[in-house]
């Protein structure tokens, strides 16, 4: 009589949630061999799932995965090698080398990034032989009105679990993510079709399947040939070009490939080179506009190259490609913060519709995962710039504030152009200590680092090497043309501050507005003595943070360094946060 079970997969549709658990087969066991037969597996699956679920077995863990900063996993080399052929070998290989115990996720996947919840997901299944349901906070968007079904959160998810999976060798667990990706290709975007086809394709005769259909869907849809290269390998885009022309769908626009003059404009933005984009449009064969250079260049190029091309004012920021995209709709869809803020800064409109009638903050928020929204930002640290970007576009869609003056005590200065520029460098200074993503973007779109930092005391610490010195404080004060520079790029960093981040923008207001430091911004009618009392005063408040900058500094840089860096796989860990080890 045979014996030998076989896995089953489930898919509760109203739930989400998937399972895939050891059935015994009924047609060839006896009801009298199989219930116990199945009993006992059942209870083999739940002593497996609680030592990968129990922080009990914790001590008889032989390796650690790395996920990211400040995440490990403890498993079991046994274990996984009896159920991967592909960990199987990689333990294999490391047994008895020095520092073989430890190993890095992102070395093990290499071609694709896998986030912790996917990790985690795949590692739960290799344990238990079950698949948890998909943690919502990671699979659900911000937009309220989102199904999300096939939004991308769902869909980066999904595909992240499918590679781990092929890449760990788990066939039943491929075959699984591939029907369920099938079945919801009919509700994700075609942007985010080129995720899955991405995937798909490096999974190569494993999801087929997959690959075929998301390029039928590819090929019917407006994608357009820039974004098609720049996202897939040239003999998918080859595949999907031919299909066209074989359709007679060529003509729609997808398949349009730029002229000669236009791609030189793309390889020049490539380039970082404006000034040759400058030179290139004195040729007359085309504009800014008719290359779609601004989208182009906010789809794909560094963000300072697309500020230098909007200051060049010869693009129409609210122009649309062929599809019907805003470059702030294209920009939404990059995800960055400072290029967003650049574009409403020169007249981008927010309400501006996709031909599927969508503004740029639902697409923003059908982008970004609910966990991340939510993440709490405690001050001093970096947002998280998908939730920054959300707050921007919020912010631009009600009634532009009132700009101008910044608050009380920089009204109060008046016409002292020394009190305010020392009110705006300590306020600038407090905004990058408490909120260092907010105050970088505003500076950067105000061009502050092209002015000259002055020293706020006599022995200020953050003066350049070699800079003339020019105290604030010291009488008597000439303002120089590059005090005038200093102070409008200031002034600009504060409005856009007010303007896109009025919650950041109140706690500085509170801080800098307090009464004893209005009372000493304002000198008025004082006598010598009261004068140079509030001096003292004031200069013991600007050491005092001058000194705190000073030692923030540091971690400023590496918060901006990393909040540059896109990052679609941010986990967090199961209800019991037991896999989660801190460096």
């Amino acid at each position: 009589m045979d014996s030998r079970t076989t896995f089953s997969d489930s898919n509760d549709n109203n739930s989400g949630s998937s399972s895939i658990s050891f059935v015994s087969n009924t047609e060839t066991l006896s009801p009298e061999i199989s219930a116990p037969d199945v009993t006992a597996l059942r209870r083999l699956s739940e002593n497996l799932e609680s030592i990968f679920e129990s922080r009990d077995f914790d001590f008889c863990s032989d390796a650690t995965i790395v996920v990211d900063a400040g995440r490990e996993v403890p498993v079991h080399r046994c274990i996984l090698s009896a159920r991967s052929p592909f960990f199987k070998t990689v333990f294999s290989r490391s047994a008895g080398k020095d520092g073989g115990t430890k190993f890095e996720l992102k070395e093990l996947t290499k071609d694709f990034e896998v986030g912790f919840n996917s990790f985690v997901t795949v590692l739960a299944y290799l344990y238990g032989g079950k698949i948890k349901p998909s943690p919502k906070d990671v699979c659900v968007c911000v937009d309220d009105n989102c199904s999300h079904i096939g939004c991308r959160p769902a869909v980066d998810f999904m595909v992240e679990v499918l590679y781990a999976s092929f890449t760990f060798q788990i066939s039943e667990l491929v075959a699984l993510y591939q029907r369920h990706l099938l079945g919801i290709l009919n509700k994700v975007a075609a942007d985010d079709i080129l995720v899955v086809l991405s995937v798909a394709y490096m999974c190569d005769r494993a999801c087929q399947k997959l690959m075929t259909k998301c390029i039928e869907i590819i090929v019917k849809s407006d994608t357009d040939i820039v974004t098609l290269e720049k996202t897939l390998p040239h003999d998918v885009v080859k595949q999907i070009v031919d299909s066209r022309i074989e359709l007679g769908l060529d003509g729609n626009g997808g398949n349009i490939f730029p002229d000669k003059h236009v791609k030189r404009i793309h390889r020049a933005l490539d380039s970082d080179d404006v000034e040759l984009v400058r030179m290139l449009l004195k040729e007359g064969h085309t504009t800014l506009d008719d290359a779609y250079a601004l989208h182009y260049a906010v789809g794909y190029c560094d963000a300072k190259t697309t500020t230098d091309l909007l200051d060049l004012g010869l693009a129409d920021v609210n122009h649309k490609n062929p599809r019907g995209f805003t470059v702030l709709h294209v920009a939404a869809m990059r995800k960055e913060p400072k290029i967003i803020v650049s574009l409403l800064t020169k007249g981008a409109r927010p309400s501006d519709l996709t031909p599927d009638g969508r503004k740029a903050l639902q697409i923003s928020k059908r982008l970004t995962k609910s966990m991340d929204y939510l993440k709490s930002t405690e001050e001093g640290k970096a947002s998280p710039k998908d939730r920054l970007c959300i707050e921007i576009l919020e912010q631009a869609e009600r009634r532009d504030p009132l700009l101008g003056e910044a608050s009380v005590s920089l009204a109060k200065a008046g016409d002292d152009l020394r009190m305010r520029l020392l009110y705006l460098e300590n306020r600038v200074a407090l905004a990058k200590l408490l909120f260092p993503m907010e105050a970088q973007v505003a500076m950067d779109i105000a061009h502050v680092d092209g002015t000259t930092e002055f020293p706020l005391t006599i022995n200020s610490r953050n003066s350049p090497a070699g800079q003339r010195a020019m105290n604030l404080n010291e009488a008597p004060f000439k303002i120089e043309e590059e005090h005038l520079n200093r102070l409008r790029a200031l002034s600009k960093t504060v409005e856009l501050g007010k303007r896109f981040f009025p919650r950041c923008s109140e706690v500085l207001n509170n801080i800098m507005d307090a009464d004893d430091l209005s009372e000493l911004a304002y000198l008025g009618n004082d006598t010598p003595e009261e004068r140079q009392q509030k001096k003292r005063r004031y200069t013991e408040l600007q050491e005092t943070l001058s000194k705190a900058f000073d030692e923030d500094k540091e971690a400023f840089n590496r918060s901006t360094v990393s909040s540059s860096c896109s990052s679609t796989s941010i986990g967090m860990g199961r209800s019991n946060n037991r896999h989660v080890t801190k460096k």
